[in-house]
């Protein structure tokens, strides 16, 4: 059997967009398995002062993966329902099912990816609500900064949930 610690993930030598992609969906994961097992009130349960809710976090990201991939590069962006540039990207209560959210983010992630895929690093966007062009580079190191905080906040809230802590699901 081989020790974890010894095998080798491909992205440790590969070019710098592929590891770039592996740490942006290491933490991607780390942030879906935060929600596995707990149901729907849990999800939605506000677990600190300002209401961060493991559900609300997962929507806030899906948005910023849209936002930042996908609107700031030239690409469409699937109708929202909510003002992403206030807090209501951060709440899961404007009348959404668990499953909504879930899927909102997976087809953020797909099409960030398709972003991803067809740009060099050096490419250029310019986001909406910034006045300054951004390179495809500086935003995934951005959205692995983003996605990495966020999925240390889900992390503190499951644990305070139930005491499931970590960036993987156990063995």
């Amino acid at each position: 059997m081989t020790n974890p610690a010894e095998q080798t993930d491909p992205a440790y030598t590969a070019d710098e967009k592929a590891m770039l992609r592996a740490s942006l969906d290491r933490q991607r994961d780390a942030v879906l398995w935060k929600l596995e097992g707990l149901d729907d009130e849990a999800l939605r349960r506000p677990m600190t002062p300002s209401g961060t809710s493991l559900l609300g976090l997962v929507k806030h990201l899906a948005s910023v993966e849209y936002g930042w991939f996908v609107e700031s590069f030239g690409g469409e962006t699937e109708p929202l329902w909510f003002d992403p540039y206030s807090d209501d990207d951060m709440r899961a209560d404007q009348g959404e099912t668990t499953q909504q959210i879930i899927d909102f983010y997976g087809r953020a992630r797909a099409a960030a990816d398709r972003t991803i895929a067809e740009r060099p690093l050096e490419a250029l966007g310019r986001p909406s609500w910034r006045d300054a062009e951004v390179s495809l580079r500086w935003v995934l190191v951005h959205m692995v900064e983003e996605t990495a905080r966020h999925a240390g906040h889900m992390d503190i809230v499951r644990e305070l949930m139930d005491g499931a802590t970590g960036d993987r699901r156990p063995a």
